[in-house]
């Protein structure tokens, strides 16, 4: 068995301490050493220590038998009245007058709800307005959330008597201590239901489907979470209602691509085009457009149409239309094309 260190030097009393010294520095440093009020990593195994020094010298028979032999196993003894298997026991027999336990009906928000939602493109570009369905928790629309019968109504809990806390005296090794906590027939709520709700069945909430109409803002992106206060489960005792988060998707376009408020398209040009020059009709946001390809463009030269982009959603002004050139090299070449190209490459200088 585990020798301990000195139990009058754990207690910080002399060998010659009353019963009452002994009693008072217990308690004082049990107070001081409980983890639920000393949060210091090593409090809980100082008050186990306190606790066992206590056991031996508060017991005459074991404190004679400790004085005459010194250091003794107490591991087989157990403090009579009281489980050391769990700190939150001791402490709430010890010190449970320190403030009631008892839960308060306060109002309390509702839970929020989060529902994802695939749009368009062109709806994230430019908003749009889409119906969702949810299931939220609401009032029971029956007995309108009282959780009784229509007709009847709730009858005041003959154990608190209306007050939803009942008050409890216990005796410990420190005196009496009041300990106030929730009753336990009427959870807190004051009231008893003898006669359910028949829909409900006494709860006053029920989960019910609703379809809700989203305006979706111009302007988002992939990943954005629209939230939509009060439109979550119903709040508790009268609380507000929690919120709707909508996450949307969006699904990528065949043509356009997004960076930030920027859209950005490639266009494809031959050999001629790209030497000479052209002018190609290109589709934009809002539709096609003409764009001047000016001569001698290179592969990967890009364009820019100011204002052609996504909204911006604080609503002042647009992003840009970002056309990048991609010249295209010939995969077939007919006996005609290939002698013009044969001729044009004799009068090309060669970059390598």
């Amino acid at each position: 068995m585990a020798t301990k260190r000195d139990y009058y030097e754990v207690l910080g009393v002399p060998q010659s301490a009353t019963e009452e010294e002994i009693r008072k520095a217990f308690r004082r440093l049990a107070f001081h050493y409980h983890p639920d009020r000393n949060h210091n990593p090593a409090a809980e195994d100082k008050f186990k220590e306190i606790n066992e020094a206590y056991q031996v010298l508060s017991d005459p028979a074991k404190r004679s038998s400790y004085d005459r032999y010194g250091q003794v196993a107490t591991e087989e003894w157990g403090f009579p009245g009281y489980d050391f298997g769990g700190l939150g026991d001791i402490f709430e027999s010890f010190f449970g007058g320190f403030g009631g336990t008892a839960t308060q009906r306060t109002p309390q928000r509702g839970d929020s709800l989060q529902v994802h939602l695939t749009i368009l493109f062109e709806e994230a570009v430019f908003g749009c307005r889409k119906e969702i369905e949810i299931k939220r928790i609401e009032s029971c629309p029956l007995c309108h959330g009282i959780g009784s019968r229509p007709g009847t109504n709730p009858q005041i809990c003959p154990e608190c008597r209306g007050a939803g806390q009942v008050r409890r005296v216990k005796q410990s090794i420190f005196g009496r201590f009041a300990h106030i906590t929730t009753c336990p027939r009427c959870q807190g709520s004051g009231t008893t239901i003898t006669d359910p709700c028949p829909q409900c069945r006494g709860k006053g909430r029920l989960q019910m489907k609703r379809e809700l109409t989203v305006a979706i803002p111009a302007g988002v992106d992939d990943g954005y979470e629209l939230i939509l206060d009060g439109e979550g489960d119903i709040g508790f005792y009268g609380g507000a209602p929690g919120g709707l988060h909508i996450r949307l998707s969006v699904k990528p376009h065949k043509v356009f691509s997004r960076q930030g408020f920027d859209i950005f398209f490639e266009l494809p040009i031959n050999f001629a085009q790209a030497a000479l020059g052209d002018e190609v009709e290109i589709p934009s946001l809002d539709g096609a457009r003409s764009l001047n390809i000016p001569a001698s463009t290179q592969n990967g030269d890009t364009f820019r149409l100011k204002g052609k982009g996504v909204p911006h959603l604080n609503g002042r002004g647009r992003g840009d239309q970002i056309i990048k050139v991609l010249v295209v090299t010939p995969q077939r070449l007919d006996g005609k094309q290939r002698r013009l190209f044969e001729e044009l490459a004799k009068m090309l200088h060669k970059p390598n």
